[in-house]
């Protein structure tokens, strides 16, 4: 089968690899989908992302969807040829959490994730033709949701937990700084849960317009020098660029609250915090999701349309440009999809 690689920084290969078979409680998925993340690009340019780092070669890839080619022995409930998602974390170790994190799965100590670097071995991602996964991590998918928007639901699972987070959005005004894909589904993500008024912020045009298409109702583009707005009792910091986080205080109200979504560098970085104490904001952590590529694939059935952060198309041969293009703030992508196999049928 063929693998999109990366053997370290600026070596991206399309790679023969053995096809696998699924063991005991296990599925083989012949992948169709998978949207390119920042994570993808940071081990293709710099040769790791965050605090983990490539030792060894890797197969990219956690936002995957595809259907089931084969099932393991005494797997139940699931058929071939059915489409479905994965949930791509997998926790090491059978040590429970404590009490107080009973249900957050995602503080787990030790996790493997789908195309991580993070433990070694590394954990292979789905960017291939197949995959073995375990049958705990597939999610059947809805039956009018195609295995592209299948692909999704871990983003919309990221943007979901970043809202369930902030706790009630109802009648809210909510601010989301950062309007690439995860911010944008942050945007559609906060109007699914019920806020009044979604504004969104970037220093792009092109990603605004995403913001809009996913149900922004007020942009502001700072690349033209537009302020954000101020006094905002919400606020979602999406671009996870540590210079924003100083004007991003500053338009959170007095007594608001403050979710980080946008993953922040491993290494010190200049901030400008006052306004975290002086206004006594709530600054909340939200990191991957739990369970909620559970609510991802209701909030899909229930009509959330993705299709407007889908900017890019490529083929699996085309991974390195596909790659390019994600990483370019200058080509106007969003969401960059890769078909790993054949599309879904018409």
């Amino acid at each position: 089968m063929k693998s999109v690689v990366v053997h370290g920084p600026g070596d991206l290969r399309i790679d023969e690899r053995p096809d696998p078979v699924p063991g005991p409680g296990e599925v083989l998925l012949a992948m169709e989908w998978g949207g390119i993340c920042g994570s993808d690009i940071g081990y293709w340019k710099h040769g790791g992302t965050g605090t983990a780092v490539l030792k060894d070669p890797l197969v990219l890839g956690h936002e995957v969807a595809g259907r089931i080619a084969a099932l393991g022995k005494d797997v139940i409930g699931l058929s071939e040829g059915q489409p479905v998602t994965v949930h791509p974390a997998t926790p090491v170790g059978d040590e429970p959490l404590p009490q107080r994190l009973a249900g957050r799965t995602n503080l787990h100590p030790r996790v493997r994730y789908f195309g991580s670097a993070a433990l070694h071995p590394h954990t292979d991602g789905g960017f291939s033709e197949y995959r073995v996964v375990r049958a705990a991590q597939v999610r059947p998918l809805p039956d009018n949701v195609t295995t592209e928007h299948g692909a999704l639901a871990e983003p919309l699972a990221v943007a979901l937990h970043a809202v369930h987070r902030a706790g009630d959005l109802g009648g809210k005004t909510v601010l989301v700084n950062g309007s690439g894909p995860i911010g944008s589904l942050v945007v559609a993500a906060a109007k699914h849960r019920g806020a009044a008024a979604v504004l969104a912020a970037d220093l792009s045009a092109a990603s605004l317009t995403v913001a809009r298409a996913m149900g922004a109702d007020e942009t502001f583009d700072l690349g033209r020098g537009v302020a954000l707005p101020q006094d905002v009792e919400l606020v979602f910091e999406a671009s996870g660029a540590p210079a924003a986080l100083g004007p991003v205080l500053r338009a959170t109200a007095r007594g608001g609250t403050l979710v980080q979504v946008g993953n922040l560098p491993g290494a010190a970085a200049p901030a400008a915090l006052g306004d975290l104490v002086t206004r006594e904001i709530t600054w909340v952590g939200s990191y991957r999701f739990a369970e909620e590529i559970d609510d991802a694939l209701q909030a899909l059935h229930q009509g959330l349309d993705v299709s407007p952060v889908i900017s890019h198309r490529f083929g699996l041969a085309e991974a390195e440009r596909a790659l390019a293009v994600a990483a370019d703030r200058t080509s106007g992508s969003s969401k960059v999809m890769l078909r790993l196999g054949p599309p879904d049928p018409e």
